[in-house]
């Protein structure tokens, strides 16, 4: 079968990790951009700050030269100030207008085309700086300088990392496309593959299984679809098998009926006691069979309830084994018991069923002669029931197989609807108790059925457990 083709879901995803990259790339970009705008706006400022700490400094050595402010020395530094590119202008201490460049005929024309020549850049703010003589403030300079410009070599070096990154940016979103489409396909072929399985599985196609091809997650979902087909599997399998086992469990007693009142219709036969007792025995073979059916049927459904009460184990299987000695004499079997003094909490009509499913299923094994013993042992917040026999024992290959529904062992004596077993499992279960089996051909066998003393648990509203 062709693998099937991812779709949306392995653009999508290849698409998601181009997008990363491309956005990775951006971001970094411009996160170096505003780390070199910071970095030049420093450098700029700091130009700034350098032309007019000089000019200051400039100007406070002419004052103290000339032990004051002298219009012909302060036209004498017009030059340097030109060479800065800046404005100036002092004022006295007093705040009056002591001298400009324009005192000393320096057109603002050629201040612009010497700071053009310069790349000094344009004229900042207007300032007022303090000029002060051995801690004496004498005047005040008021100064306007180039704002600076960023260095060409600086700027090249910024154009150089914009286009290294953009290139990255461009590269990085090739490389997370191209990965983003193979770590894609390798996630989305085995969804695909799920989804068409799953798909297949609903139409009927109970046979379909995925290849698990890793240990992952999705090799983990992949296995456990595989669990799930298998066991839908084996349900229909069990559910074909459960439809003809009862067909035939049912056709049997029916047609015995059927037969037998026919031939009382037609005067064949007459309806003798012999003829009335067998078709009481078939209705009575029915009747227990429906009766397991609905017991399994409704621990299937969710539904079985429990009516539990502290119930003496002990009391009920002395009644149950009275009741039933007779039937075991007819056989030729010995029935004992070995009790000890146990009461646990359960329903006791179900505790009933169980103990004598045991017994009849013993019954149909063991041969004339034999012995079947009921023990019953307290363990403290567990109590044991055991049925132990003296007959030919089972086969280790049915062992398993023991509680399964319908199984009959071709070792038995008399036909039976093969769920007596499968019934005292559900309803050990359904106490929180559970049923196992010992044997060993030619050594009889033993079924032991562990049940708790306690209630455990559960829903118990009115003295009934519901059981999930």
């Amino acid at each position: 079968m062709p693998r099937p083709r991812p779709g949306r879901f392995t653009r999508r995803l290849a698409v998601a990790f181009a997008v990363i990259g491309v956005g990775a790339a951006t971001l970094t970009a411009v996160l170096v951009n505003t780390a070199f705008q910071a970095r030049f706006t420093d450098y700029l400022a700091d130009q700034q700050q350098a032309r007019q700490d000089q000019l200051v400094t400039l100007f406070a050595a002419d004052y103290r030269r000339n032990d004051g402010w002298n219009p012909r020395s302060l036209n004498q530094l017009a030059a340097t100030v030109t060479m800065t590119g800046s404005e100036a202008e002092i004022r006295g201490a007093d705040g009056g207008r002591v001298w400009s460049l324009s005192d000393a005929d320096v057109d603002p024309a050629m201040l612009a085309m010497h700071r053009a020549m310069m790349g000094t850049g344009e004229l900042g703010p207007s300032r007022e700086l303090p000029i002060a003589v051995e801690g004496t403030r004498v005047g005040t300079l008021v100064v306007r300088v180039p704002q600076g410009a960023v260095p060409a070599v600086d700027q090249d070096f910024r154009d150089s990392v914009n286009q290294l990154l953009t290139v990255g940016s461009l590269v990085a979103g090739l490389v997370a496309l191209t990965f983003g489409l193979v770590l894609a396909r390798r996630v989305a072929t085995p969804i695909a593959e799920l989804t068409t399985a799953a798909d297949d599985l609903a139409k009927g196609r109970r046979d379909r299984r995925v290849p698990v091809t890793s240990t992952d997650e999705i090799g983990r979902l992949s296995a456990s679809f595989n669990s799930m087909a298998d066991q839908v599997e084996k349900q229909d399998q069990l559910r074909r098998m459960f439809t003809a086992d009862v067909a035939h469990e049912l056709r049997t007693p029916l047609a015995i009926l059927r037969s037998q009142l026919e031939a009382v219709q037609d005067g064949i036969s007459k309806p003798t006691p012999q003829v009335i007792t067998s078709l009481h025995d078939e209705t009575v073979r029915l009747s227990r069979l429906v009766a397991d059916l609905e017991t399994l049927a409704a621990a299937d459904a969710a539904t079985f309830t429990l009516d539990r009460r502290p119930t003496s184990l002990t009391a009920l299987l002395r009644e149950l084994t009275g009741a039933l000695a007779d039937e075991f004499a007819e056989a030729g079997l010995a029935l004992g018991t070995d009790l000890d003094e146990v009461t646990v909490d359960g329903d006791p009509v179900r505790l009933r069923q169980i103990a004598t499913n045991l017994l009849t299923n013993a019954r149909k094994f063991v041969p004339p002669g034999g012995t079947v013993t009921v023990t019953v042992r307290d363990h403290g917040d567990t109590a044991c029931l055991e049925v132990s026999d003296t007959g030919p024992g089972i086969a280790p290959e049915e062992l398993p197989r023991v509680f399964d529904r319908f199984y009959r062992s071709p070792t038995a004596r008399a036909g039976g609807s093969g769920i007596g077993l499968a019934v005292v499992a559900e309803l050990a279960a359904a106490h929180g108790g559970s049923a196992d089996v010992d044997s060993e051909p030619g050594r009889g066998t033993t079924f032991r059925v562990r049940l708790p003393t306690t209630s455990p648990a559960a829903d118990t509203r009115g003295g009934r457990t519901a059981v999930g």
